[in-house]
């Protein structure tokens, strides 16, 4: 009785790391902005995380990530630090 109650709670244990995975993975917002933060710029309460799907490449994914504090340009390329540029008003069509 108890190994089958031991496995009935391991599998429970182990979809719910497994949903919990999923649904952080889904959303990129919190990565990107995690990543924009960790190289000093600030980013308090991220909105969205949009891919750029025409600036990105295979190796080099692009996102505009819209924060309370600003909206960024945001390259993610691997093993590299990410390149940061921050999207003025009149850089997104609003002069």
């Amino acid at each position: 009785m108890r190994p089958r109650l031991f496995m009935i709670f391991a599998v429970t244990a182990a979809w719910a790391a497994i949903a919990a995975h999923l649904a952080f993975a889904q959303d990129p917002t919190n990565i990107v902005a995690d990543q924009v933060r960790a190289q000093g710029y600030k980013c308090d309460s991220p909105q969205s995380a949009t891919r750029d799907a025409q600036a990105s490449r295979p190796d080099e994914q692009v996102w505009i990530l819209q924060c309370e504090s600003g909206t960024y340009h945001v390259q993610l390329v691997p093993d590299m630090a990410a390149k940061v540029e921050k999207i003025n008003k009149s850089q997104n069509g609003g002069q």
